[in-house]
């Protein structure tokens, strides 16, 4: 018996300390599509992204619920939801990827990996820093996408206040599990 209690003991201990993986469900993301110079700002804001990232093996998972993206006009959040982004009928963004080197040191780290949104996927290929925080590690980061490659149409009538690329901020601030 006391050898079985000695042997879960160092299972479960061992398992701790090779487990890196950390989580957020706080994470914030931004995204742009204001055409320089227009009167209507187009941006919606998410503060509710998931994400888990390994630091042994670099692997990196972002989600986001489209819904969770407000605006600062309740008809841009609409026309967002039901015209763009259909996000009853495709209610998840995603990335699946990597963080190419990461040493467990902070620093500038290539990320690159899918990104799926409109139920399009695309390879993605960015920078992103990485800070380590005592128990915690903070992910920022800005990459485009032009709305074409997922499929997002910018009808004639919103080309003079949406743009046809977005700016995408990142920022995660990720815990032990």
């Amino acid at each position: 018996m006391k050898r079985l209690v000695m042997i879960m003991t160092v299972l479960l201990i061992g398992g701790t300390a090779i487990s890196q993986k950390m989580l957020t469900r706080a994470g914030e993301i931004k995204f742009d599509a204001t055409i320089p110079g227009a009167l209507d700002e187009v941006i919606g804001n998410s503060k509710t992204v998931s994400s888990i990232f390994d630091k042994t093996t670099g692997e990196l998972v972002v989600q986001a619920m489209v819904k969770s993206f407000k605006f600062k006009s309740p008809l841009m959040e609409e026309h967002f939801n039901e015209n763009y982004m259909e996000s009853d009928k495709l209610p998840k963004a995603n990335f699946k990827g990597k963080v190419t080197g990461y040493d467990g040191k902070a620093g500038n780290y290539d990320v690159e990996g899918d990104l799926t949104i409109h139920g399009e996927t695309n390879k993605v290929k960015t920078k992103m820093a990485i800070a380590n925080d005592g128990g915690k590690v903070a992910i920022s980061g800005n990459f485009t996408v032009k709305l074409s490659d997922y499929k997002i149409d910018v009808p004639a009538l919103a080309k003079k206040t949406l743009a046809e690329t977005a700016k995408i901020s990142i920022k995660l601030q990720l815990e032990n599990r």
